[in-house]
């Protein structure tokens, strides 16, 4: 039997892969020019949240119970500012932040839950701060995946269920006894 400690660890995983994921699979649908792509001023390219994400990540998850999580190194506003990646490299700095990540969780133990890490010298529970990445890193995954709708139109393939499907979705994991994400 898996303790509770051990279980919050494997959904953790379990939940932040799944985002990785979603992420991998818009970027499939999208060519070099759609990571570039910024409806206005004010909004982020697939290219900058990809910057942003995979930085905060490499802040965050090295040394991640050694050191505060805001590393000297990373400079942060800079990950706002086209670094004129391509989409291959984009995608190879994505792999890196999440590899540092998710490496870093499976390290974990249970008794390393309630340690006290910092972040911008504010203590954070090793839960807290998982906790504060689940809500992160998904806003961000929703961002990637809206634009990618924008960008791709009618050419869009859906990663979830599709408007209208869902007494066919529930119908099949039934028979299948496949689990939901």
């Amino acid at each position: 039997m898996t303790s509770l400690p051990n279980a919050f660890l494997q959904s953790a995983i379990k939940r932040l892969s799944y985002y990785k994921d979603l992420g991998d699979k818009t970027f499939e649908q999208l060519n070099e020019e759609a990571f570039h792509y910024q409806p206005n001023e004010a909004s982020n390219s697939i290219a900058l949240i990809i910057q942003h994400m995979a930085g905060n990540m490499l802040s965050r998850w090295t040394d991640f119970l050694t050191a505060d999580g805001e590393k000297e190194w990373r400079k942060r506003d800079t990950e706002f500012e086209e670094q004129h990646m391509n989409k291959e490299q984009l995608i190879a700095f994505w792999n890196k932040g999440w590899d540092c990540c998710l490496n870093s969780i499976k390290s974990l133990t249970e008794n390393d839950l309630l340690k006290t890490i910092t972040i911008r010298n504010e203590g954070l529970t090793v839960v807290d701060a998982i906790n504060r990445q689940l809500a992160h890193y998904p806003y961000h995954v929703g961002q990637i995946i809206f634009l990618g709708k924008i960008i791709t139109g009618s050419n869009w393939q859906n990663l979830s269920v599709p408007n209208g499907g869902s007494a066919a979705y529930n119908k099949n994991v039934q028979q299948s006894g496949q689990k939901q994400p």
